[in-house]
């Protein structure tokens, strides 16, 4: 008996793919996938809670909203990009997570995603590890100090904070004062060699915005103008994000 084909019941609207249609210019170009699976073929989630980035494409294409908003697999995704830039029709098939992930009640969406969402809204270091600007500071300037004295050849070498305009103003994940403060050292060893003028600053340090990935569009906005309101306040002309 040959096997009998999956009946879809007819085409029905996709709600969250017609938004963001409305959104991007040309309609993202959600309608030109040529189902080639260049885009599932480069991405980490890939094959994730049974699903990729074609079949999610496909999916909502079909009208297949409740299925998608069921799968885990939008919170798989890391929104790297990568499917777009594999993409010979460059589809945006990250705003289609997106977009799903804001269709989710804030209740249910990831735990550890929303706490670290509302940790980073609590002061104005935006760090989702919570780590106060004093923290920081002394862990900047204690690592710092190590280096200085332990490898002669970086004597010389400075990790500025609240540096009035310089060049660049730099973020950094929170991971890695808060768990792994030596994980600084080499990029603060490359723009020592480089001789780059930057800064840290107490304020707005953080790199992270797990606002952004959790779909929180207000909350993401309110840690962005943090942060550049930071690099406005010490004059710097370039904002660097290590994330």
């Amino acid at each position: 008996m040959a096997d009998e084909a999956i009946k879809l019941g007819g085409k029905k609207k996709s709600v969250f793919l017609d938004k963001v249609k409305e959104i991007l210019p040309d309609g993202g170009n959600l309608n030109l996938c040529l189902t080639c699976g260049a885009c599932s073929s480069g991405c980490p989630a890939s094959g994730l809670a049974g699903m990729d980035p074609r079949k999610f494409l496909r999916m909502a294409a079909l009208g297949m909203d409740e299925e998608i908003l069921k799968s885990d697999w939008k919170w798989w995704c890391s929104m790297c990009m990568r499917c777009i830039y594999v993409c010979p029709m460059k589809i945006n098939i990250p705003q289609l997570v997106f977009n799903a992930r804001a269709m989710i009640p804030r209740e249910e969406r990831p735990k550890g995603i929303v706490g670290s969402c509302d940790m980073a809204l609590r002061n104005d270091t935006c760090s989702a590890m919570g780590a106060s600007e004093e923290d920081f500071q002394f862990v900047v300037e204690d690592v710092l100090e190590e280096y200085q004295e332990s490898q002669p050849e970086f004597a010389e070498m400075q990790a500025p904070i609240n540096k009035k305009g310089a060049e660049f103003f730099l973020n950094q994940n929170s991971r890695e004062p808060v768990t792994e403060p030596d994980e600084m050292v080499p990029l603060w060893k490359i723009l020592h060699e480089v001789g780059a003028d930057w800064t840290y600053g107490t304020k707005g340090w953080a790199a992270e915005n797990y606002c952004m990935f959790m779909a929180d569009n207000e909350n993401w906005e309110k840690i962005v103008r943090t942060k550049a309101k930071a690099v406005d306040d010490l004059g710097c002309k370039v904002w660097l994000n290590t994330e």
